[in-house]
C-alpha cells in the first residue's frame, strides 16, 4: 500500500491576543516578530521544509494584515484563508475551513502563536501508523508548572486516558501537556458541528475519547507559545541561548552584549544582555540597550538608556525607559522619564 503523503495544514490565526497588549493593538498575534521574523513566517517555513505547502488560516482580528502578508508570499506556500465574522473557537474555526480539505486527507493543525522545533514529520508518521482520527503533540514540563496548562494522561501505548485542564500541582496525574500541535484525519469534521462555537479541548476531544481514542507523540524539542509579554521576552532569551532554532539574521557581539539587527548600529552603541533591533531603526550617539526587543522604524535619541523594554514599530524614544512595553506609533519624551536603577550585571 502506497504511503500517504501529507501536504496540507491549517494555522489557527483568529485570536485577539489580549494578553500581548499593547503590542497587539496594531499587530495580530501571528505577526508578532521573533528576531524580526513573524511567528507565522517561522511556522510556514517549518511546514514547507517537511513538504507541506498548502496552508489555510482562519482569520478574524486584524485579518487583512495576515492576508496581505501571505496571499503573495515568497515562502513557497500556497496560502489560503477564511475570514470569520465572529469567533467560533479552535474547532469551530477548523470547521469553517473544511472545504479546503478533501475526504481521505490527513493534515496538520498548528496554533498561530506557537514557537517550536518539534519534529512534526515524526508526529505524522506516528499518526499514520496508529489509525487514529487524531494525534496530539505532548511535551513533558516541570511538575510545578502544570497548573498553567492542559494536562494529558496517557496509557503505555501513548493513547490518551484523560485530560486535566489546568489542574493544581497536587491533583495533576501527569506532567505532559497539550502543545496545540495536532494531526487529524478528515473524519475529525464528523465531531465538529457547523455554525457552533466549538473548542477542541472542551468539546471535541472528550467526545473522541469516548468513541475512538486519541493518539499522542512526544515533543522532545523546544516548544513554547508567545501568548504573554513574559513568554514573548523569554522566547528571545531562549533563541540567544541556542534553545530555539530557525533561520534569522546573525548574532553579533558588541561591547559585551549580543544582538540581532536588521539596522545599522553605531559603533558607540553599548549592548548589555541580549537584544533584537528591527528594520530601518535609527540609533543616536552613545545609546545603551539592555535586554530589549525593538521592532521596525524606531528612532532612539542620543544618550538614551533602554533597559528590559519592548518597543513596537514607528515609535520615537527621546527619554530613558526601563521595564516598559511601548505600543506602536508612540513618542516617549522627557516627561515620561523613568528613574533607572543601577544596571544589574547580565550574563549574556
Amino acid at each position: 500500500m502506497e504511503k500517504q503523503v501529507v501536504t496540507k495544514a491549517m494555522i489557527m490565526s483568529a485570536g485577539v491576543g489580549s494578553r500581548l497588549e499593547p503590542l497587539t493593538f496594531t499587530v495580530p498575534k501571528p505577526l508578532i516578530p521573533i528576531a524580526n521574523k513573524p511567528v507565522m513566517d517561522i511556522l510556514l517555513e517549518k511546514l514547507r521544509n517537511i513538504g507541506i505547502t498548502n496552508v489555510i488560516a482562519n482569520t478574524y482580528y486584524l485579518a487583512d494584515k495576515i492576508i496581505d502578508r501571505y496571499k503573495n508570499n515568497n515562502l513557497g506556500i500556497n496560502f489560503n484563508y477564511i475570514k470569520e465574522e465572529t469567533l467560533s473557537g479552535t474547532a469551530g474555526g477548523l470547521k469553517k475551513c473544511q472545504s479546503f480539505f478533501t475526504k481521505g486527507d490527513v493534515f496538520v493543525v498548528l496554533s498561530g502563536d506557537g514557537l517550536t522545533n518539534a519534529d512534526i514529520q515524526k508526529g505524522i508518521e506516528k499518526h499514520l501508523a496508529s489509525n487514529a482520527v487524531a494525534t496530539i503533540g505532548i511535551k513533558r514540563i516541570p511538575h510545578e508548572e502544570v497548573s498553567h496548562f492542559g494536562v494529558v494522561v496517557t496509557d503505555k501505548n501513548g493513547f490518551i486516558k484523560e485530560f486535566q485542564e489546568k489542574p493544581s500541582v497536587e491533583k495533576a496525574k501527569s506532567n505532559y501537556i497539550n502543545t496545540g500541535i495536532y494531526i487529524f484525519n478528515y473524519e475529525i469534521f464528523d465531531y465538529i458541528p457547523e455554525n457552533t462555537f466549538y473548542d477542541f479541548a472542551k468539546n471535541v476531544f472528550p467526545e473522541l475519547l469516548k468513541k475512538c481514542g486519541i493518539n499522542t507523540f512526544e515533543i522532545n524539542e523546544y516548544w513554547t507559545d508567545i501568548g504573554t509579554i513574559s513568554q514573548y521576552k523569554q522566547s528571545h532569551k531562549d533563541l540567544f541561548e541556542g534553545l530555539c532554532e530557525f533561520q534569522h539574521a546573525p548574532i553579533h557581539e558588541q561591547n559585551g552584549g549580543k544582538y540581532i539587527s536588521q539596522s545599522e548600529i553605531p559603533s558607540d552603541t553599548e549592548f548589555r544582555g541580549v537584544s533584537t533591533i528591527g528594520f530601518n531603526c535609527k540609533l543616536g550617539k552613545n545609546v545603551v540597550i539592555q535586554n530589549c526587543i525593538i521592532w521596525d522604524n524606531v528612532e532612539i535619541a542620543d544618550n538614551t538608556v533602554l533597559k528590559n523594554c519592548i518597543i513596537a514599530s514607528n515609535s520615537r524614544i527621546l527619554s530613558d525607559i526601563n521595564e516598559q512595553t511601548i505600543p506602536a506609533n508612540e513618542i516617549i519624551e522627557k516627561d515620561f522619564f523613568l528613574d533607572l536603577k543601577e544596571p544589574e550585571k547580565i550574563n549574556a
